[in-house]
């Protein structure tokens, strides 16, 4: 089936995701970009109609209105854009009382969500050796906005599960790198480095073609993580009780 999609936002990872998404074979049928930025919700949506679901790469400022677009229009939204984490509850809600379907994500790269879990399972392990340390490390190009990144703050917030002690996210911003997050373990004795490096933005933009694949004809507030196994259809391990 031809998939129509809404790339909102215009800038590298939307051309990016439109020249992938072309190769197989869904149509971009249309485009929200800098031109649209004084726009309504309401005049967003006008331009969504038709559309079987919209990916979203801006900035931090649009996302409830671009969320408010999408569930106007009836469109399933998978929401790349990060450092909105304070808007998340109010969100979540518009789009369960909308009954309307978005995935959101601090990374949509394949990669680094299997990264989430294996810093989850070391971090499990650390926690019972308190002579380690813990810290994380970030590097992004010079252009990216926030920081801590939303990926390193997601991290924390994983490895923070185990590890009750505090400690700090390093952030860089230069040049154009793509992104490095590093997870690591600091003893008398020795340390235990976990390094994800991004070679390019491909990752992300596959990734958020597999929640927009996925996500068509669903309905709730799905975070692209906790989804993974079903996207890739990995060996389910996702606890229902926890997740509802």
């Amino acid at each position: 089936m031809l998939m129509k999609i809404a790339l909102i936002g215009y800038g590298a990872m939307g051309k990016l995701i439109e020249r992938l998404a072309v190769e197989k074979g869904y149509e971009i049928a249309a485009i929200v970009d800098e031109s649209d930025a004084e726009r309504t919700p309401a005049e967003i949506a006008g331009k969504l109609y038709g559309c079987d679901v919209a990916i979203d790469f801006t900035t931090a400022s649009a996302v409830r209105r671009n969320v408010e677009a999408c569930l106007s229009s009836h469109v399933p939204l998978v929401e790349g854009t990060t450092g909105w984490n304070e808007d998340l509850e109010a969100i979540s809600r518009m789009v369960t009382h909308a009954n309307g379907a978005m995935v959101y994500g601090a990374n949509f790269s394949i990669g680094v969500n299997l990264f989430y879990r294996i810093a989850d399972f070391a971090a499990e392990l650390f926690s019972k050796f308190p002579q380690y340390e813990t810290f994380i490390e970030e590097q992004h190009h010079s252009r990216k906005l926030d920081a801590p990144s939303g990926t390193a703050l997601k991290l924390k917030d994983i490895v923070a599960e185990h590890i009750k002690k505090d400690f700090t996210i390093a952030a860089t911003r230069a040049g154009n790198i793509p992104g490095t997050h590093r997870v690591g373990f600091d003893g008398p004795a020795d340390q235990i480095l976990l390094e994800h490096t991004a070679r390019s933005r491909e990752g992300f933009a596959h990734g958020a073609l597999h929640a927009t694949e996925w996500v068509v004809g669903k309905q709730g507030f799905f975070e692209f993580t906790d989804i993974l196994n079903q996207i890739i259809e990995l060996k389910p391990q996702i606890n229902t009780d926890e997740h509802k």
